[in-house]
């Protein structure tokens, strides 16, 4: 039996909900922009070198973290607990895991922004590559770390985010999230909000020289994932909004 509620709010007139909506939505944008500003904050945070060179294990064969760029700018990990002593091992990986890679957007997005994305696990890539199918979770590109790399980013023991930048062969860790503030991930938008380069469009507060072009324009659909500019559907997307005389 699903419960009830035990004291329901008011029920009011259209027009009295829609004052209510009005209201709220004043708090709501308030909020949105102390995210915005929160995650330029972000984009100025101080970078740090990573010495080491990590090994990992992929659906392609022996890997570095330079590796995982896959010759992209931006590199986001997240380590995610399916290996031996976790609970639902084999068939799962832990739930709260299993819940964060149920949210996890088509990554052709975040490519198109030159940013990659890995799960990292301890477990061979067989066991992946089952789980991966079993789960519906093909889309996720899953290695298997080989050394101490959870434990020198504070995800040997708990879930968490890690977000990385490159400068041609050199590696800097840009920032790291865990505990409730991986609750948020899985979005396009979320995940590009805590790195370096951020969303890359024009309206945000980026530090100079940050690429960046318009709203809309670096859009695609994620079975043409074309990485040059030959074919951006999210232009004509931005032709129809500015056309329209919508804000971007």
């Amino acid at each position: 039996m699903k419960p009830t509620l035990l004291k329901k709010p008011p029920i009011v007139s259209a027009d009295e909900w829609n004052g209510a909506r009005t209201a709220l939505l004043v708090k709501e944008k308030e909020v949105m922009r102390a995210r915005d500003a929160l995650a330029a904050e972000r984009r100025r945070m101080p970078w740090l070198a990573v010495e080491q060179d990590y090994s990992f294990d992929t659906a392609n064969g022996a890997a570095t973290l330079l590796d995982l760029f896959e010759g992209r700018t931006q590199l986001i990990v997240y380590r995610a607990f399916l290996e031996p002593g976790v609970h639902g091992w084999p068939d799962h990986a832990c739930v709260g895991c299993s819940m964060v890679a149920d949210q996890v957007a088509h990554v052709a997005h975040l490519n198109a922004r030159d940013t990659t994305l890995v799960f990292a696990s301890r477990a061979p890539q067989t066991n992946i590559a089952g789980v991966k199918a079993r789960m519906g979770w093909e889309h996720i590109p899953w290695v298997t770390m080989l050394d101490d790399f959870d434990r020198d980013h504070g995800v040997d023991e708990w879930h968490g985010t890690n977000a990385f930048i490159r400068d041609g062969d050199r590696v800097f860790r840009t920032y790291f999230v865990n505990n409730r503030g991986d609750e948020q991930m899985g979005s396009t938008w979320n995940y590009l909000d805590i790195t370096a380069l951020g969303r890359q469009e024009k309206w945000e507060d980026s530090p100079e020289g940050s690429p960046q072009d318009e709203p809309y324009a670096w859009w695609i659909w994620h079975d043409e994932p074309r990485e040059d500019q030959s074919h951006r559907p999210g232009v004509e997307q931005l032709r129809i909004a500015q056309a329209s005389g919508l804000e971007v």
